[in-house]
């Protein structure tokens, strides 16, 4: 390594960073992006300024980031639902997720959960499965949208359990709950902060959450897993990223200032308002989270013939 890179890395950062959030401004993503950015911005002494590049589901924004300069000032807001699954979706999305990013670390899971309007009779996850089955048309459920981490949960649970259930996209979760609480639908899969207000006061029934825990905020809530769907541990996230290249001694300073945010009690509680549960840890940890996403989301893509033009 030339002597002037060196330093240049061992003074890192000595300008204003710069953080693509590939989505509009006011989203949950935005929101913990700025959140990160603005402690990121105290302990790296330079400010992380957040540039809102939304488009074709995030694709737009990722895209700048890959093909950016990698010199540690120009980073990724990632979301999983662009990293792991547009690339299934999408006929072209513009970058590839492995070879033209590099992992800094995740930010935080988003627990997902199913809930049904209380007129719907069956209350269990078998008892759901069932009803389905028992109808010619099978049960709704709502989502935020095609090709979102919940439609591909919602996918992946009739794959592995047969029931018949039928994917209503909607622009957006607010949509879609709206219609839950109306009883126009009977089910939907959402992240946890979007329903969880209506769960405590008794509006809807949690059937299960998605992840391998039980959700701190909803303890009572079994998990899918508990209710007999063998590996269904299936969360959306949030993760910060770099260009492919980035000298290896910023994206380890980046992730240390990452996970020492990430363990400040009073991030973690912001955090946890917006339904994220901060989880530190390494690059090679996302990088693997990544590929493992990558590779189990395909079949179950390709099964739904789940496209976006």
């Amino acid at each position: 390594m030339a002597p002037e890179r060196a330093w240049a890395q061992a003074l890192y950062p000595t300008k204003p960073i710069r953080l693509v959030v590939p989505f509009t401004p006011g989203g949950v993503t935005d929101t913990s992006g700025r959140l990160i950015a603005e402690q990121l911005s105290k302990r790296l002494g330079q400010n992380v300024v957040v540039d809102n590049k939304p488009g074709a589901s995030g694709n737009i924004g990722t895209q700048i980031v890959a093909t950016s300069e990698p010199d540690g000032y120009t980073l990724l807001l990632g979301f999983d639902g662009t990293l792991v699954i547009n690339p299934h979706v999408f006929p072209k999305v513009g970058f590839d997720p492995i070879k033209d990013l590099a992992p800094i670390g995740k930010i935080g899971d988003a627990v997902l959960i199913l809930v049904s309007n209380p007129a719907v009779p069956a209350k269990t996850l078998k008892e759901i499965i069932a009803l389905s089955k028992s109808q010619a048309n099978g049960l709704s459920y709502g989502t935020s949208g095609t090709g979102g981490t919940p439609h591909i949960g919602g996918e992946l649970l009739k794959l592995r359990t047969g029931a018949n259930l039928t994917h209503i996209p909607y622009k957006g979760g607010g949509q879609a709950m709206t219609d839950v609480l109306g009883g126009n639908i009977p089910l939907v899969y959402t992240a946890i902060a979007g329903a969880i207000q209506h769960v405590k006061s008794g509006k809807l029934h949690a059937v299960a959450v998605s992840s391998a825990q039980r959700a701190n905020s909803l303890p009572e809530v079994a998990t899918f897993i508990e209710n007999g769907v063998t590996d269904f541990d299936i969360n959306s996230w949030v993760a910060l990223l770099a260009p492919a290249k980035t000298p290896k001694p910023i994206l380890d300073k980046l992730n240390t200032e990452l996970n020492a945010v990430l363990s400040d009690p009073a991030v973690r509680e912001r955090l946890n308002g917006m339904g994220i549960s901060a989880t530190p840890g390494s690059a090679e940890k996302l990088g693997q989270d990544m590929q493992r996403d990558l590779a189990r989301y395909g079949p179950v893509v390709k099964a739904a013939n789940i496209k976006v033009e």
